[in-house]
């Protein structure tokens, strides 16, 4: 048995390093989830300082969703946000996205703002002149399908945001 008292410090360092730095997943499998919002018109934000710009926004409204990697944001988070878009007459200002496990400050800074809720991915969030004025939480969004969240984000649409002309 080899004693070195050097060794296990810089192996917990590692450890540290990898899991504050470094993604959960690699880009190659996020790629197609990230593209299945930013084709239907949402900008990613990648930065802290991104969403604090977005967000910091005073006027209008912006919808944040905190994507995921998992099966309830791809079988009703996603499908159900771009099903609303294509059926509701008023429509969020600004879509934005933050990808959860892997743009770490980015989805941070975003939860951030959406205190008092708990993180939660996937998540829907709806700010008006800077203010959140509804968030969808992850439990909102299991075992529900794209239709249900459709339907739902329609109503909030309809109530927070302006009718396209």
């Amino acid at each position: 048995m080899i004693h070195n008292s050097g060794i296990l410090p810089v192996f917990i360092q590692h450890i540290f390093n990898f899991l504050n730095y470094t993604s959960m997943y690699p880009e190659q499998l996020v790629a197609p989830m990230r593209q299945d919002l930013t084709v239907a018109g949402f900008r990613e934000l990648r930065t802290a300082d991104e969403v604090k710009q977005v967000l910091e926004e005073t006027t209008g409204t912006t919808l944040v969703v905190v994507n995921s990697v998992c099966g309830c944001a791809a079988g009703a988070a996603r499908p159900g946000i771009k099903m609303a878009l294509q059926n509701s007459d008023a429509h969020p200002d600004r879509l934005v996205t933050v990808f959860a496990g892997v743009d770490k400050e980015a989805v941070q800074t975003a939860r951030d703002y959406m205190l008092p809720y708990p993180p939660s991915s996937p998540s829907i969030a709806l700010f008006k002149d800077g203010e959140l004025v509804h968030f969808i939480e992850r439990h909102h969004i299991e075992g529900r399908n794209a239709q249900m969240i459709a339907s739902h984000l329609i109503e909030v649409f309809d109530e927070y945001c302006d009718e396209e002309d």
